[in-house]
């Protein structure tokens, strides 16, 4: 019982630097060797868990990228309560949050879908169920909305949630480029604008 636990801190241990080596430098440039490294483990550690870096790749994207958008992002809009104060609050309080390390390097998940989005399919459906689950709790929320007569029924729940996505994660992608939060502003007040025109004009 004792070995199975160290075996598994040993394992949290590298998808932990794993995770922090592929968000500040990317997932093609590190190397197995870097983030032993970092976990100050031996080679043997590694390939006692993993058979290669696109296995623990995708240990990454399921256990730790899987995880923040949940919590951080389809957990808030499953909430009880008004939905577009849901919708401010998931996005606006979210942008708000970001420390300056999140800011410079960017959304994780983003970052692997731009770099090796289109490189393997393994990364392609892993990537694709995170933003699939995102895009369908915004479509319940949504669809609530409607039910409830406070958002416009002729606007297409599907595209809007999509919309949302992108523009969240573009935000984070085009932030990364400046030194000041100028851009984040522009993009609040552009998503409360978007979200005034889904209301149900009285």
């Amino acid at each position: 019982m004792q070995q199975d636990l160290k075996s598994e801190l040993t394992k949290q241990v590298i998808i932990d630097e794993a995770f922090k080596l592929f968000h500040e430098n990317g997932f093609k440039t590190t190397s197995i060797d870097k983030i032993m490294v970092a976990t100050k483990l031996t080679k043997g550690a590694f390939y006692h868990h993993y058979k290669n870096k696109q296995e623990l790749g995708l240990e990454v994207i399921r256990s730790i990228l899987q995880k923040r958008v949940y919590q951080a992002m389809i957990e808030p809009l499953e909430a009880p309560g008004n939905v577009f104060e849901i919708l401010e609050n998931t996005f606006l309080s979210r942008i708000k949050t970001f420390s300056v390390y999140d800011k410079r390097h960017g959304c994780p998940m983003n970052n692997f879908i731009n770099e090796i989005g289109d490189n393997e399919t393994v990364y392609q459906i892993a990537l694709k169920n995170i933003v699939e689950s995102w895009k369908l709790a915004l479509i319940k929320l949504i669809e609530k909305g409607k039910i409830e007569n406070s958002i416009n029924k002729n606007v297409s729940s599907s595209a809007v949630a999509v919309y949302l996505i992108s523009a969240f994660e573009g935000v984070r992608g085009i932030r990364k480029l400046y030194d000041d939060d100028f851009i984040l502003d522009d993009y609040m007040a552009g998503l409360s604008l978007y979200l005034q025109q889904l209301k149900v004009t009285q």
